[in-house]
């Protein structure tokens, strides 16, 4: 595809409807080069492409949980001295955030 241009930016944020500043697409740009130089490290190790792409991290991790063992809870009262004045019915009130 070769390297990512000014106009290219441009074009690509106005599909997203987006648009950007002249800055911002110096940024973006910039932010491009960095990532096409790290991909040609990458590809200069030797034979990556012989790599079994992953499909997660963690495949070989082996799970182990512990017994549930039941304790006693904390007394809700005790919980609420936390919070401010702001409860009832042992429910902490909040401010509504959605109309």
């Amino acid at each position: 595809m070769g390297k990512f241009t000014s106009e290219m930016v441009d074009d690509y944020a106005d599909k997203l409807l987006i648009g950007l500043t002249k800055e911002e697409n110096q940024m973006v740009l910039e932010e491009f080069e960095v990532i096409d130089k790290t991909i040609d490290i990458i590809n200069e190790i030797p034979d990556i492409e012989k790599v079994e792409p992953m499909t997660h991290t963690l495949d070989d991790f082996e799970y182990e949980l512990r017994e549930d063992v039941p304790e006693e809870s904390i007394p809700l009262d005790e919980l609420l001295e936390n919070c401010d004045d702001s409860t009832s019915d042992g429910e902490v009130v909040v401010p509504r955030v959605v109309g």
